[in-house]
């Protein structure tokens, strides 16, 4: 599957959309961001991009979340659930045992509970799971873990 319109419009509203490269707002500044939340080392600071660079890298981004949903997911899944679950990846990342928790693997070395849950079948349970990976507990991360929840449960029938 490919992340949809809807899912990449999602995207926007929540990373929101920055055409000036700026500095992690913690203490050590780093990663540099721009455009819809794209870092990595073609970021660096005075860097500036035009409306189709960032649309190109934001597609090139969720793509890489949707490889990582594809790759792991082994129950079929709606468009609507797709697109929460490439937001939940696009935003904490797949994870890396022993050294941080994502979508996929826990620092513990297992699989998040939601991933668990969602090849188990248990979309309802993996559903309830969005609302635990708000971290810290912002209010528009959130806000964002209830939409992804909300966009996902519109894909159960």
């Amino acid at each position: 599957m490919i992340v949809s319109e809807e899912g990449l419009e999602f995207l926007v509203e929540e990373e929101g959309k920055e055409y000036k490269a700026y500095p992690d707002p913690g203490p050590s500044g780093y990663p540099w961001t721009i455009g819809v939340g794209h870092t990595g080392a073609d970021v660096y600071p005075g860097l500036v991009w035009t409306d189709e660079q960032i649309r190109e890298a934001l597609i090139n981004d969720a793509a890489v979340a949707g490889s990582i949903v594809n790759g792991h997911v082994t129950v079929p899944l709606t468009q609507s659930q797709f697109d929460a679950l490439v937001s939940f990846v696009f935003n904490i990342g797949q994870g890396i045992p022993g050294q941080r928790d994502g979508f996929v693997w826990l620092r513990s070395g297992y699989h998040s509970t939601m991933l668990r849950k969602l090849n188990a079948g248990d979309y309802k349970g993996a559903a309830d799971e969005f609302p635990k990976w708000a971290n810290p507990p912002l209010p528009g991360l959130i806000r964002r873990r209830a939409k992804e929840r909300e966009m996902f449960l519109r894909g159960i029938v």
